[in-house]
């Protein structure tokens, strides 16, 4: 086994943040126990419930990383917004709830965030979605965290070197959840992580995580002999006993029902990766880029779809490797993923 000396992390494998739930305290306390080294999920959440579990964390004594979705443009063709939000009506009144035709802007808190994490610095945080300003990278290097980029193709890895990052963690369209593309129009290409990851290191000189599609050890092995330092898993994780994926998810990664993932702009605007199910089939024709109006639309609707145990209108993300995820502890499957390291 070798340690990722980017994380001072003793196994090169990272747990994914998983926004909106999955990724808790109590799984993140877990892998870092295990030997991996832990994300926080920054997005989507207020920042004083950031702060709690970076605190919450924090007194675990072990390193760790906090994930962070950086804001990108904001606007949106209202027409067409409130177009696809008649197109969702049925699913609404199906699950009693009612959409609001108007778009909602939301920087997800960034200034706040940054603020916390630069009076109050982690070991790593990682960005996703875009780069934010370079000063704002510089700023938190200076104040002692490594700061990571995540990137799905050449040209982003070059820009994000050229921002000042200290490593990368490198996409491939296998990767379950949203695409960490810089453009949100562009459905990321047919291929492998390892592709990717070649296609990265050929240009850049910086430590790089590989992401997507990572099933088992032997991807693992495979990702690490392409060039990554160390290698990122999030779907293998959603069925973690830590993990706070919701049991309708949980159930529908085991259902054999599910047969396949796709790329959707459907749920949230922008592209990412889910079992294909009702909701993508009927709504990804008409979708639109509008990341996060339209996560914003369809929030409501997605968390009575999960209540109501309707995986067919739930976002269920997952990456390519779902049929891998399992029932365990997190440290089982930690284990398993280093047993032949």
């Amino acid at each position: 086994m070798s340690r990722s000396p980017l994380l001072d992390s003793p196994l090169p494998i990272v747990a994914a943040p998983m926004a909106g739930g999955p990724t808790t305290v109590a799984l993140a306390r877990a892998v870092a126990e295990a030997g991996a080294f832990p994300f926080l999920a920054g997005g989507y959440k207020s920042v004083d419930a950031l702060q709690a579990e970076i605190e919450e964390l924090r007194a675990s004594g072990h390193p760790f990383g906090v994930n962070l979705f950086v804001p990108g443009s904001a606007h949106v063709d209202e027409a067409a917004f409130a177009a696809y939000a008649a197109t969702l009506a049925d699913d609404a009144e199906a699950l009693g709830v009612e959409l609001d035709p108007h778009p909602v802007a939301d920087d997800d808190g960034w200034d706040a965030k940054l603020a916390l994490l630069l009076a109050h610095p982690v070991p790593v945080v990682s960005l996703t979605f875009a780069l934010p300003l370079p000063a704002d990278i510089a700023a938190l290097r200076e104040a002692g965290t490594r700061v990571l980029a995540t990137v799905t193709t050449p040209a982003e890895a070059l820009a994000a070197r050229d921002a000042g990052v200290d490593g990368l963690i490198v996409q491939g369209p296998d990767a379950g959840g949203h695409s960490a593309t810089f453009d949100a129009h562009r459905i990321p290409d047919p291929a492998s992580t390892v592709e990717v990851v070649r296609a990265v290191a050929a240009v850049v000189d910086l430590p790089l995580i590989a992401a997507g599609g990572v099933d088992g050890p032997a991807a693992v092995r495979e990702l690490r002999d392409a060039g990554a330092e160390a290698v990122a898993v999030g779907t293998l994780l959603l069925r973690a006993a830590e993990a706070g994926t919701s049991s309708t998810h949980r159930n529908a990664l085991a259902d054999p029902r599910f047969t396949d993932t796709a790329i959707t702009r459907a749920f949230t605007g922008r592209p990412a990766r889910a079992l294909r199910n009702d909701f993508v089939d009927r709504h990804e024709p008409d979708a639109l880029v509008a990341y996060p109006a339209v996560h914003h639309l369809t929030r409501a609707l997605r968390r009575a779809a999960g209540r109501a145990g309707d995986a067919e209108r739930l976002h269920l993300w997952a990456g390519t490797g779902w049929r891998a995820a399992r029932e365990a502890s997190a440290a089982d499957i930690i284990r398993a993923l280093a047993a032949e390291l």
